[in-house]
């Protein structure tokens, strides 16, 4: 068994984590340690992988702490060095962590003196591995800045954790947060040693990547002062309006500090609703929060739509830089979308549509669609209606206020956002909207909205950094999980990507993706984490969408272990036209211009996907790049389709496909490779009803490569103008 020591001065605490092999201590001081119940939040990194700081033998005025750098310290060094392997332990030294100290200018400064010095010198001097945490958590303060390193911190308010009912400002100290992101770094300092304990780093089921490697979101925290709603007036049962009184009780709570909000058991009819910082919104268990179908209520606003500056109604639910904000509890919202949605006749039966044509409303000249109103009929004619661009103010969109739908819950440029345990249904628009936030956390959370709802989204991330939206269900009229960063030039203007996020455990029903990403992604997504999550009945699987003229880059983007059912078109699709017609004339025309590339070209690349199995789709896998951009470097590994097609390459490069079944339905080829480079079909098996293997067609493809697949069996078919050297096969 093989043990490994590392040390972290001075020497305070003793703590190890036991495993078969190997076993590894820490020894180390306070920030460290293992905490208790009663310490949070303070929390020791050692209970993470492992951690540890050096900050006490620089006291001075603490005669039993203080430890020279060059003498007494170099010398416990040293010594505890020599005792450690006399035990026949590996010894592992870490320099010191840093504090946060940043001067008046923002300036990181440094107060450890020669001791990360000293630690260098020794580890070179012994032959010892090190591990600089001093230098890694130098590097993450100075690139968090003053402002967002303190949520790694100390820095609490009063009357929130028992232990400390006066608040505290500790810079030594970390947070659960910022214990787990220094935890990461020492995990990374192991990951790029020569260790053997390298190997037992924690893997996830993401391609190559470990768990130190994701991101970490940090979890808003609100006093336990509780203020009911009926305090300031509300009343329940549907017929007053109690918009003023739970805008008060959210403004009081707030003014005091913060706290929770409660919204008890019972029906709420409710005008648009203002969140604040600090403030836990709680819907109870058996509270219904009933949003007005009165659209007078909700005023026009300055804000975002589908990735623009545009003027739109109020969101029944909003709110603008905050931080520490939250809806939680398990009750249900309605955002009465009836009253804003239009409705096309081939969406609903004949029944239903005689209904809702005669609850009132009005029809288009073609009477195939519903609009709630002449103001909504109206904006439908207009070109971009409420787009600031198009020269739109609050005067000229209210000639369309009924046609400026807005999302249910709109937050922008939110920090520590929480939203646990509600359902959210019945939405105008997008349902739950976050844009420009920081620390977005989703779980728990129900949507559902009618299967004809026009734009009726569950989740869309708009260019939000650090996410996690883990155990929901969506039921949705438009996409379920979908990120965004924006449209055009104003979204590459913005320049702010959606990334660091993860996505997990969450269930798609009807909805047209389940996990989507575009088509407004001119910001960009990158580093995003999508697992366990299972489809039924979404019209796509696994969807990727943008177009000419959005620019943006999508990279890193690591898909595990997806479950499919129903899908009625593509189980996974790349669609670099998002325009039926020009994907349709691609397939067709091997020929298509291709255009200069220029900022306004998206990019679609390093995408791996794996785990993957679909029974029942139109298509298993469709990839459709541009012939100036390719879909570029995508891995589909360990998955399987039963589908009535197979696979479909159009203009893709780098595409690797490995121990993947297709079973098609379809008399097709298994796959079609049009004008398609660098591909890599290793165990690919086709098996069902499909004829020939492959049918490889276009003049620009080249580099395909069989390696362990049965399309010697199953034969392969070339493509006017395409010669057999294209293809090799082992």
């Amino acid at each position: 068994m093989k043990n490994f020591l590392l040390l972290c001065i001075p020497f305070l605490a003793l703590a190890f984590v036991h495993t078969e092999t190997p076993r590894v201590f820490l020894a180390g001081d306070s920030t460290m340690a293992p905490k208790k119940l009663f310490d949070a939040p303070e929390t020791g990194w050692g209970n993470y992988v492992f951690l540890q700081f050096g900050h006490n033998d620089s006291k001075t005025d603490d005669s039993v702490r203080y430890a020279p750098a060059q003498t007494d310290y170099r010398q416990n060094l040293v010594r505890f060095i020599a005792e450690i392997r006399t035990k026949g332990a590996q010894p592992v030294l870490l320099t010191p962590v840093v504090r946060r100290n940043f001067d008046q200018e923002g300036h990181f400064v440094d107060k450890h003196g020669d001791y990360p010095a000293v630690v260098r010198e020794v580890a070179a001097a012994q032959n010892v591995p090190l591990i600089d945490l001093w230098a890694q958590s130098k590097a993450l303060l100075e690139k968090l800045g003053p402002e967002a390193s303190v949520a790694m911190f100390m820095h609490l308010p009063p009357d929130t954790y028992p232990k400390f009912p006066k608040g505290l400002t500790d810079n030594t100290h970390f947070t659960p947060y910022g214990a787990a992101l220094v935890a990461a770094l020492a995990a990374e300092g192991v990951a790029g040693s020569k260790l053997a304990l390298r190997q037992f780093l924690k893997k996830t089921v993401f391609f190559e990547k470990y768990a130190h490697e994701l991101p970490q979101i940090n979890l808003p925290v609100f006093r336990k002062d509780t203020i009911n709603i009926r305090a300031f007036g509300a009343q329940a049962g549907g017929i007053a309006l109690n918009t003023q009184a739970i805008n008060t009780a959210i403004d009081s709570c707030s003014r005091r500090g913060g706290g929770v909000v409660l919204v008890p058991a019972g029906l709420w009819l409710s005008g648009p609703i203002r969140l604040r910082s600090h403030v836990n919104l709680h819907i109870e268990k058996g509270a219904l929060l009933q949003f007005t179908d009165d659209l007078e209520q909700y005023p026009l606003v300055r804000t975002n739509w589908e990735g623009l500056d545009a003027i739109r109604n109020h969101s029944p639910i909003y709110g603008v830089d905050l931080e520490d904000v939250a809806i939680t509890g398990a009750g249900i919202l309605d955002g009465a979308g009836m009253a804003w949605r239009p409705l096309k006749n081939s969406k609903v039966t004949a029944g239903e549509w005689k209904k809702i044509v005669a609850s009132g409303g009005v029809l288009n000249e073609a009477k195939d669609t519903w609009y709630p109103n002449e103001s909504a009929l109206a904006g439908s004619k207009r070109n971009r209606p409420g787009v600031i661009a198009e020269g739109y103010d609050e005067t000229k969109a209210q000639e369309v206020k009924g046609f400026l739908r807005p999302n249910m819950v709109s937050l922008v440029r939110c920090n520590r956002v929480l939203i646990d345990g509600p359902t959210f249904q019945n939405s105008p628009a997008w349902t739950l909207h976050p844009l420009l936030c920081t620390h977005f956390t989703l779980k728990n959370v129900t949507v559902k909205n009618p299967a004809f709802a026009q734009n009726g989204d569950g989740v869309d991330l708009e260019s939000t950094r650090f996410f996690r939206v883990e155990n929901c269900v969506f039921d949705t009229g438009d996409d379920g999980v979908c990120l965004k960063s924006g449209r055009n030039e104003e979204g590459r203007k913005r320049g702010v990507p959606t990334s660091d996020g993860i996505v997990q455990n969450c269930v798609v029903y009807k909805a047209h993706g389940g996990f989507v990403i575009g088509s407004e992604m001119s910001g960009g997504v990158r580093n995003v984490f999508v697992s366990n999550c299972t489809f039924l009945g979404s019209d796509i699987g696994l969807r990727f969408k943008t177009t000419r003229g959005r620019g943006g880059v999508v990279e890193d983007i690591y898909i595990s272990d997806i479950n499919m059912t129903d899908i009625p078109a593509e189980a996974i699709l790349f669609d670099m036209y998002y325009n039926g017609k020009e994907a349709a004339e691609a397939l067709k025309n091997p020929e298509m211009e291709k255009l200069p590339v220029t900022e306004e070209t998206p990019v679609f690349r390093r995408i791996y996907i794996q785990n993957v199995a679909c029974r029942g789709a139109a298509h298993a896998v469709y990839v459709q790049g541009l012939p100036e951009m390719n879909v570029q470097d995508v891995h589909i590994e360990n998955s399987v389709f039963s589908t009535q097609r197979g696979f479909t390459c159009v203009e893709g490069d780098g595409i690797r496909l490995k121990n993947v079944v297709f079973q098609t339905q379809s008399t097709d080829p298994g796959a079609l490779l049009l004008n398609s480079r660098n591909l890599l079909f290793d165990n690919v098996q086709f098996s069902g009803n499909a004829g020939k293997a492959l049918k490889i067609e276009g003049k620009q493809t080249s580099q395909i490569q069989l390696k362990n697949t049965n399309a010697d069996t199953r034969g392969v078919e070339f493509g006017p103008g395409v010669s057999p050297a294209v293809l090799t096969q082992k």
